[in-house]
């Protein structure tokens, strides 16, 4: 493509050389540069790309655009003669706007639906695609657990939302696919980061806000963290918030050029659920749907996932899903890793979650313990080579919500299980409750599995949908749902 199309609807570009220069692909990894490539310079949180650009013009780069901030005027004199130097003034938002131009803008030839929030965003994108399925749509997905286009699962992913070279290329596979609409997790860093810039978002949904993502590699304060969300309702043309959250009431007041609808329990809103019951498999309530109170059961239990289904039903109905199918699609809907209950003949309520931080695993455990008529036994680890704090509170957690806790390894990566545990197992200690600890997370499952009963309920948190378990750089299968069937000889 022509680099002057590419770099269409970009404002106060400094450039040096020939704008007439046709590119055979953008990157911002110098590795993967070819001749004739464009090399986008970006700083990032551990790496500068633009320690990288001589690298790059000598694996044949053609084009090279760098942040004006970065560069020196001694280093553009020196840059060859033949070789387009761009200077942006933010080349994380100028590599979206090119990616887009790139793959000509394919989030405009789908209807893209947009999901931030803290909690929720992976339910609800499996729930709406499953709905918008059910009615005839080919829909692709983009999230924390995988891509899909169509019912072709293409990968797992390293992040919730890609960065913007790789999202571009995959929505335009699936307008290649015939797509007709996408469903997109969007997170807050990549909002702050600008990956989704340029894209054109039909429908953006806000689920809710609190605590996390709140560290010096991702958001130094919730105004950050809130404001970076906010983004998105920008670029879209209707949204769906959660009248029972105040950050999401907020939203309004703030984006003019947006249609707000809302979804709730407790305060008034455009589609509210009444007389919830919940159940430790179920959870089933009224709504209404076509002018009709219907009363609605959902494969997950838990009242967060009334919440993730009113989000999901209001899009639904946005795009014409009759009621029949919105109510046998959410019947039998099921989420890998996500409150994913393992059917067994045993009859036992086994849970997966992908509780991993210490407000995800108090959110689970407090929500099964709401409905469970039996124990609450918990088996969880904490990872390695990862934040070390949260490991004695995430201990006092499990002690105090579950009746029984069996800590155990949970992708101990470099460090020794054992410290890891001991380290959990300080925070239980105060809590003076019922706990033991089994290294071998195959063997702390069978443990928890033998000692369950009918009215019990076990919570296996923390791997949720991961299929391996990495220990010293390597990675073991590890897929719990094959595990559990494996000890119930099933």
């Amino acid at each position: 493509m022509e680099l002057k199309s590419i770099l269409s609807g970009l404002e106060d570009l400094k450039v040096k050389g020939s704008l007439d220069v046709e590119v055979s692909k953008i990157e911002s990894n110098s590795q993967k540069i070819e001749q004739g490539d464009m090399f986008v310079a970006i700083e990032g949180f551990d790496e500068d790309g633009h320690k990288y650009i001589s690298e790059a013009i000598k694996k044949g780069a053609k084009v090279i655009m760098a942040q004006v901030d970065k560069i020196s005027k001694e280093m553009v004199k020196d840059l060859p003669k033949d070789v387009t130097f761009i200077l942006s003034t933010n080349t994380r938002h100028a590599i979206s706007i090119c990616a887009c131009n790139y793959y000509k803008n394919p989030s405009k030839k789908l209807k893209l639906i947009g999901i931030t929030g803290t909690k929720g965003k992976t339910t609800t994108s499996f729930m709406i695609k499953s709905l918008l399925e059910k009615q005839g749509f080919k829909v692709g997905l983009i999230g924390t657990i995988c891509t899909y286009i169509g019912d072709k699962k293409i990968g797992n992913n390293a992040r919730t939302t890609p960065e913007a070279l790789e999202l571009q290329a995959t929505l335009n596979e699936m307008v290649k696919a015939k797509c007709n609409m996408a469903v997109m997790e969007v997170s807050s860093q990549s909002l702050k980061l600008g990956r989704v810039d340029g894209c054109e978002f039909d429908v953006g949904i806000f689920t809710n806000f609190s605590k996390d993502h709140i560290s010096t590699k991702e958001h130094p304060s919730m105004e950050d963290y809130f404001e970076s969300k906010v983004k998105l309702f920008k670029m879209c043309k209707y949204a769906f918030i959660n009248s029972d959250d105040i950050y999401a009431n907020k939203l309004p007041a703030l984006v003019q050029n947006c249609e707000f609808k809302t979804y709730g329990i407790d305060n008034p809103a455009n589609l509210l659920a009444k007389d919830i019951t919940v159940t430790n498999s179920y959870v089933d309530f009224k709504v209404k749907l076509a002018d009709k109170n219907q009363r609605v059961k959902v494969g997950i239990p838990g009242r967060f996932s009334v919440y993730n289904s009113l989000s999901a039903i209001s899009v639904a109905l946005k795009y014409g899903i009759t009621p029949e199918n919105i109510e046998e699609t959410l019947l039998n809907i099921r989420v890998p890793g996500r409150s994913e209950l393992v059917n067994n003949s045993k009859e036992l309520t086994i849970m997966i979650d992908y509780a991993h931080t210490p407000e995800s695993l108090e959110s689970i455990l407090s929500t099964v313990k709401e409905y469970t008529q039996g124990q609450v036994i918990c088996v969880f680890g904490c990872g390695g080579d990862r934040d070390k704090g949260k490991r004695p509170i995430m201990g006092s957690i499990s002690g105090t919500l579950a009746d029984y806790t069996i800590i155990t390894s949970d992708n101990p990566r470099t460090e020794k299980p054992e410290e890891i545990i001991q380290e959990i197992e300080n925070g239980i200690k105060k809590t003076k409750s019922s706990y033991e600890c089994i290294i071998d997370r195959k063997k702390a499952i069978e443990k928890a599995l033998k000692m369950a009963s009918k009215k019990d309920i076990v919570v296996i948190a923390g791997k949720g949908h991961e299929t391996t378990q990495e220990i010293n750089g390597k990675k073991y299968p590890f897929d719990e749902r094959e595990i559990v069937k494996e000890i119930l000889g099933e």
